[in-house]
Protein backbone atom coordinates (compact mmCIF):
# COMPACT_ATOMS: atom_id res chain seq x y z
CA UNK A 1 0.00 0.00 0.00
CA UNK A 2 1.10 3.39 -1.05
CA UNK A 3 2.00 5.94 2.17
CA UNK A 4 0.81 9.40 2.53
CA UNK A 5 4.32 11.57 2.34
CA UNK A 6 4.21 15.27 4.24
CA UNK A 7 7.01 18.00 3.73
CA UNK A 8 7.85 19.68 6.92
CA UNK A 9 10.98 20.99 9.56
CA UNK A 10 11.05 17.37 11.25
CA UNK A 11 14.18 16.37 12.84
CA UNK A 12 14.77 12.58 12.77
CA UNK A 13 17.03 12.45 15.06
CA UNK A 14 14.66 12.75 18.18
CA UNK A 15 11.85 10.48 18.87
CA UNK A 16 8.75 9.77 19.21
CA UNK A 17 8.66 12.44 16.75
CA UNK A 18 5.37 14.99 17.13
CA UNK A 19 4.08 16.50 14.61
CA UNK A 20 1.91 20.04 16.20
CA UNK A 21 1.66 22.05 13.05
CA UNK A 22 -2.73 22.47 13.14
CA UNK A 23 -2.99 22.41 9.00
CA UNK A 24 -0.88 19.32 8.90
CA UNK A 25 -2.88 17.43 11.84
CA UNK A 26 -6.37 18.80 10.34
CA UNK A 27 -5.41 16.96 7.04
CA UNK A 28 -3.84 13.96 8.61
CA UNK A 29 -6.94 13.13 11.01
CA UNK A 30 -9.60 15.18 9.29
CA UNK A 31 -9.00 14.68 5.50
CA UNK A 32 -7.03 11.53 5.49
CA UNK A 33 -8.90 9.43 8.25
CA UNK A 34 -5.53 8.34 9.13
CA UNK A 35 -5.64 6.73 13.17
CA UNK A 36 -2.97 5.29 15.59
CA UNK A 37 -0.84 2.18 14.38
CA UNK A 38 -1.47 3.85 10.51
CA UNK A 39 2.52 4.96 8.77
CA UNK A 40 3.37 7.87 7.04
CA UNK A 41 6.00 9.00 4.96
CA UNK A 42 7.42 12.25 6.80
CA UNK A 43 10.20 14.34 4.48
CA UNK A 44 12.35 17.04 5.65
CA UNK A 45 12.98 18.74 2.53
CA UNK A 46 16.66 17.80 2.78
CA UNK A 47 16.67 14.38 1.21
CA UNK A 48 15.96 12.39 3.86
CA UNK A 49 12.75 11.04 4.64
CA UNK A 50 10.94 8.54 7.52
CA UNK A 51 8.84 5.92 8.13
CA UNK A 52 6.71 6.71 11.38
CA UNK A 53 3.92 5.14 12.88
CA UNK A 54 1.51 6.89 14.49
CA UNK A 55 1.14 6.63 18.11
CA UNK A 56 -1.51 8.93 19.68
CA UNK A 57 -3.62 11.55 18.50
CA UNK A 58 -4.50 14.49 20.49
CA UNK A 59 -6.47 17.71 19.46
CA UNK A 60 -3.19 19.63 19.48
CA UNK A 61 -0.09 16.94 18.40
CA UNK A 62 0.42 14.03 16.63
CA UNK A 63 3.04 11.54 18.21
CA UNK A 64 4.79 9.05 16.06
CA UNK A 65 7.24 6.01 16.45
CA UNK A 66 10.13 6.85 14.25
CA UNK A 67 10.43 3.68 11.82
CA UNK A 68 13.43 4.06 9.44
CA UNK A 69 15.30 6.78 8.56
CA UNK A 70 16.67 6.71 4.62
CA UNK A 71 17.77 9.18 1.74
CA UNK A 72 15.42 10.07 -0.63
CA UNK A 73 16.71 8.31 -4.34
CA UNK A 74 14.19 9.80 -6.47
CA UNK A 75 15.52 12.57 -7.12
CA UNK A 76 17.74 13.71 -11.27
CA UNK A 77 21.35 14.42 -10.96
CA UNK A 78 20.49 17.22 -13.08
CA UNK A 79 19.34 20.71 -11.21
CA UNK A 80 16.90 22.23 -13.82
CA UNK A 81 15.81 25.94 -13.63
CA UNK A 82 12.36 26.57 -15.52
CA UNK A 83 12.00 30.80 -16.29
CA UNK A 84 8.38 30.62 -17.48
CA UNK A 85 6.75 33.73 -18.57
CA UNK A 86 3.51 34.18 -16.15
CA UNK A 87 0.54 32.40 -17.83
CA UNK A 88 -3.18 33.41 -17.71
CA UNK A 89 -6.36 32.07 -15.47
CA UNK A 90 -4.57 29.18 -13.82
CA UNK A 91 -2.25 27.89 -16.76
CA UNK A 92 1.17 28.85 -14.57
CA UNK A 93 -0.33 27.22 -11.77
CA UNK A 94 -0.76 23.78 -13.53
CA UNK A 95 2.48 24.69 -14.86
CA UNK A 96 4.32 24.36 -11.67
CA UNK A 97 2.44 21.87 -10.18
CA UNK A 98 3.35 19.45 -13.51
CA UNK A 99 7.39 21.23 -13.53
CA UNK A 100 7.43 20.15 -9.32
CA UNK A 101 6.43 16.64 -10.44
CA UNK A 102 8.68 16.15 -13.18
CA UNK A 103 12.24 17.43 -11.06
CA UNK A 104 12.63 20.73 -11.39
CA UNK A 105 14.06 22.29 -8.59
CA UNK A 106 13.62 25.65 -9.20
CA UNK A 107 11.05 28.44 -10.93
CA UNK A 108 11.51 31.72 -12.09
CA UNK A 109 8.08 33.47 -13.20
CA UNK A 110 9.13 35.88 -16.05
CA UNK A 111 7.09 39.11 -17.21
CA UNK A 112 7.47 39.38 -20.79
CA UNK A 113 6.62 41.97 -23.48
CA UNK A 114 3.70 39.92 -24.07
CA UNK A 115 2.62 39.12 -20.62
CA UNK A 116 -1.11 39.47 -19.98
CA UNK A 117 -1.00 38.36 -16.29
CA UNK A 118 1.38 40.24 -14.15
CA UNK A 119 1.60 38.79 -10.74
CA UNK A 120 1.38 35.44 -8.75
CA UNK A 121 -0.02 34.35 -5.24
CA UNK A 122 3.50 32.72 -3.96
CA UNK A 123 1.40 31.07 -0.75
CA UNK A 124 -1.03 29.43 -3.03
CA UNK A 125 1.68 28.33 -5.17
CA UNK A 126 4.30 27.25 -2.57
CA UNK A 127 1.03 25.17 -1.46
CA UNK A 128 1.08 23.58 -4.74
CA UNK A 129 4.95 23.33 -4.98
CA UNK A 130 4.22 21.03 -1.63
CA UNK A 131 1.59 19.07 -2.65
CA UNK A 132 3.00 18.01 -5.87
CA UNK A 133 6.33 16.76 -4.28
CA UNK A 134 4.17 14.87 -1.62
CA UNK A 135 2.50 13.12 -4.15
CA UNK A 136 5.00 12.61 -6.71
CA UNK A 137 7.68 11.28 -4.41
CA UNK A 138 10.37 14.16 -4.19
CA UNK A 139 13.23 14.56 -1.52
CA UNK A 140 12.97 18.67 -2.03
CA UNK A 141 10.96 21.45 -1.91
CA UNK A 142 11.14 23.35 -5.64
CA UNK A 143 11.89 26.78 -5.13
CA UNK A 144 9.58 29.53 -5.76
CA UNK A 145 11.97 32.53 -7.26
CA UNK A 146 10.37 36.25 -7.50
CA UNK A 147 9.16 37.17 -11.00
CA UNK A 148 11.94 39.06 -12.93
CA UNK A 149 11.71 40.73 -16.42
CA UNK A 150 14.17 38.66 -19.14
CA UNK A 151 15.62 41.82 -19.36
CA UNK A 152 17.16 40.81 -15.54
CA UNK A 153 17.13 37.40 -16.47
CA UNK A 154 20.94 37.45 -17.59
CA UNK A 155 21.65 37.90 -13.57
CA UNK A 156 19.31 34.38 -12.73
CA UNK A 157 20.85 32.47 -15.45
CA UNK A 158 24.63 33.53 -15.33
CA UNK A 159 25.29 30.72 -12.76
CA UNK A 160 23.73 27.42 -15.42
CA UNK A 161 26.16 25.26 -17.32
CA UNK A 162 23.64 25.64 -20.17
CA UNK A 163 20.14 27.39 -21.48
CA UNK A 164 17.68 26.80 -23.62
CA UNK A 165 15.33 29.08 -25.03
CA UNK A 166 12.36 27.20 -26.60
CA UNK A 167 11.22 29.29 -29.89
CA UNK A 168 10.15 27.92 -33.20
CA UNK A 169 13.93 27.41 -34.64
CA UNK A 170 15.04 25.09 -37.32
CA UNK A 171 16.97 23.64 -34.98
CA UNK A 172 14.72 20.50 -33.68
CA UNK A 173 14.94 19.65 -29.76
CA UNK A 174 15.46 15.96 -30.40
CA UNK A 175 17.93 16.62 -33.11
CA UNK A 176 19.80 19.07 -30.73
CA UNK A 177 19.83 15.93 -28.29
CA UNK A 178 21.13 13.35 -30.72
CA UNK A 179 23.99 16.27 -31.29
CA UNK A 180 24.70 17.72 -27.66
CA UNK A 181 24.62 13.97 -26.37
CA UNK A 182 27.35 14.14 -24.55
CA UNK A 183 27.78 17.99 -23.39
CA UNK A 184 24.18 16.86 -21.55
CA UNK A 185 25.66 14.25 -19.97
CA UNK A 186 28.44 16.79 -18.31
CA UNK A 187 25.90 18.99 -17.44
CA UNK A 188 24.57 19.29 -14.01
CA UNK A 189 22.50 22.97 -13.84
CA UNK A 190 20.06 23.66 -17.04
CA UNK A 191 18.10 26.87 -17.45
CA UNK A 192 14.96 26.28 -19.63
CA UNK A 193 12.97 29.39 -21.44
CA UNK A 194 9.21 29.23 -21.82
CA UNK A 195 7.51 32.51 -23.44
CA UNK A 196 3.80 33.52 -23.20
CA UNK A 197 0.89 32.85 -25.23
CA UNK A 198 1.81 34.76 -27.85
CA UNK A 199 5.23 34.00 -27.77
CA UNK A 200 8.23 35.85 -28.09
CA UNK A 201 8.82 39.41 -29.04
CA UNK A 202 11.92 40.06 -31.80
CA UNK A 203 13.61 41.93 -28.96
CA UNK A 204 13.61 39.20 -26.32
CA UNK A 205 14.88 36.43 -28.96
CA UNK A 206 17.66 38.54 -29.25
CA UNK A 207 18.12 39.36 -25.76
CA UNK A 208 18.33 35.47 -25.93
CA UNK A 209 20.88 35.26 -28.67
CA UNK A 210 23.10 38.32 -26.66
CA UNK A 211 23.07 35.94 -23.78
CA UNK A 212 24.30 32.84 -25.94
CA UNK A 213 21.07 30.71 -25.13
CA UNK A 214 20.75 27.82 -27.45
CA UNK A 215 17.33 28.53 -29.02
CA UNK A 216 15.91 25.58 -30.12
CA UNK A 217 12.07 24.47 -31.11
CA UNK A 218 9.99 21.73 -29.39
CA UNK A 219 8.97 20.34 -33.00
CA UNK A 220 7.16 21.28 -36.05
CA UNK A 221 3.61 22.04 -34.22
CA UNK A 222 2.53 24.92 -32.24
CA UNK A 223 2.02 23.87 -28.62
CA UNK A 224 0.21 25.51 -25.62
CA UNK A 225 2.98 27.69 -23.01
CA UNK A 226 1.59 24.91 -20.79
CA UNK A 227 2.16 22.17 -22.73
CA UNK A 228 5.90 23.04 -23.89
CA UNK A 229 6.66 23.64 -20.44
CA UNK A 230 6.20 20.82 -19.26
CA UNK A 231 7.19 18.78 -21.93
CA UNK A 232 10.59 20.64 -21.64
CA UNK A 233 11.08 20.17 -18.11
CA UNK A 234 10.36 16.23 -18.70
CA UNK A 235 13.20 16.23 -21.11
CA UNK A 236 15.81 17.97 -19.42
CA UNK A 237 15.38 16.89 -16.06
CA UNK A 238 15.89 12.86 -17.36
CA UNK A 239 18.61 13.92 -19.96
Amino acid sequence: MRLHRFFGNFNFLKSPLVITDPELISQIVNVLRLQAKDDIILCDGKYNEAICQITGIAKDKIELKLINVQNNQNESGKQVILYCAILKKENFEVVVQKAVETGVVRIVPVLTDRTVKLNINPERINRIIKEAAEQSGRGILSKLENPVSLAQIGQHSGGNDLNIFFEKSRVLFMDWIIENGELLKKTSKIGIFIGPEGGWTKEEIEIAKTNNYHIISLGNFVLRAETAAIIASYLLVNS
